[in-house]
């Protein structure tokens, strides 16, 4: 069973211009850039350019960005962890005791490209994206 945490930064629109920046600052290798059209085909029309999963690698670290396709991020809040097992009990498990006390942003539910994903904030205000691998 695996489990990884990965900072992920979630843009207001400019996330490709983002990825760009931190690809020559960081010297940083682009491994992947999905936009929402790629990813989930029926979203509305006027983000399906936009990113909806991007990673780059950093050395030897993961680092994820995608554009928020919802109402606009308060500045410092732009990052969050993203939680990711190849096992939905262990995700399950994990987003039922980060949401105690907390709030659900997203319900842990099964997705186009996860068996088990959702998104919760935790009693201490920190954001966790919780995904499954393995679709």
């Amino acid at each position: 069973m695996t489990l990884r945490l990965t900072p992920y930064l979630m843009m207001e629109g400019n996330a490709k211009e983002a990825i760009q920046f931190y690809e020559k600052t960081l010297d940083a290798t682009i491994v992947t850039v999905q936009t929402y059209g790629e990813v989930l085909p029926t979203c509305p029309s006027a983000i399906k350019e936009h990113v909806g999963h991007a990673m780059l690698k950093v050395g030897e670290t993961d680092l994820i960005f995608s554009d928020t396709p919802g109402p606009p991020i308060k500045k410092g809040n732009q990052v969050m962890i993203s939680i990711s097992t190849n096992d939905v009990e262990k995700t399950k498990r994990i987003f039922e005791a980060l949401q105690l006390d907390g709030k659900v942003n997203q319900p842990l539910e099964e997705t186009p490209f996860s068996p088990a994903f959702g998104n919760v904030t935790d009693k201490f205000g920190v954001t966790f994206q919780i995904v499954t691998e393995g679709k």
